[in-house]
């Protein structure tokens, strides 16, 4: 089965208040884009933000220029309904961000939580960094969050990678400046505790 097909698998078998990653409002990712003081005009992108509550609590907090990126048309398709009308102003992408390709320095801000840990393979976490330094503006702000390391060990029926502070910042490598790192204890709709680490880091002004 290709990711895409189990990830719409997964949307389209349980709702979006059921996923384990599950939150009614994502307030520490919230709480880090506004430490950045980026203005509420940046440019923002939601990686794995299909079933996640930030694209809202960013329009509910006058961020205006945010886009989307899910691998599932479902997880958008749901996404889409519940911000109802507000959906419009949201730019929707479909794609798998370790074989698309963004536009160049397009992006003030690089927001995932809970994606770069099921990338398992070495060549996906590459492609992934690649990614977010092609697509970054110099000097901008790069937030992600992963499972620590005595965090789970699969995540939704599939392996992950877990990490420290340190070991999640070498997979960026020198060309991101690591500003912050902090944990959060994530209680899931089944009552279990899932345990992440998030690392705020910014990218080098001085791109080659």
């Amino acid at each position: 089965m290709t990711q895409k097909k189990y990830w719409e698998n997964v949307y389209s078998s349980q709702s979006t208040d059921q996923v384990s990653w599950f939150q009614e409002h994502a307030s520490r990712s919230l709480a880090l884009i506004q430490k950045t003081a980026v203005p509420h005009s940046a440019s923002i992108i939601d990686v794995g933000g299909g079933a996640s509550a930030l694209v809202k609590d960013l329009l509910l907090n006058g961020y205006s220029t945010i886009t989307v990126l899910d691998l599932s048309a479902k997880a958008i398709a749901t996404a889409k309904e519940r911000l109802g009308r507000y959906s419009a102003g949201v730019e929707w992408l479909e794609a798998d961000i370790t074989t698309t390709r963004l536009p160049v320095h397009s992006y003030d801000l690089w927001h995932d939580r809970a994606v770069f840990h099921f990338l398992t393979k070495q060549s996906e976490r590459k492609a992934y960094v690649e990614n977010v330094f092609r697509s970054v503006k110099p000097g901008g702000h790069v937030i992600i969050a992963a499972f620590t390391k005595d965090g789970p060990t699969r995540c939704s029926g599939l392996p992950v990678m877990r990490y420290s502070a340190t070991e999640l910042h070498a997979e960026f490598g020198s060309r991101f400046n690591l500003i912050h790192s902090e944990k959060e204890e994530h209680h899931t709709p089944s009552g279990s505790v899932q345990r992440f680490i998030y690392c705020y880091c910014r990218l080098a002004r001085n791109k080659e």
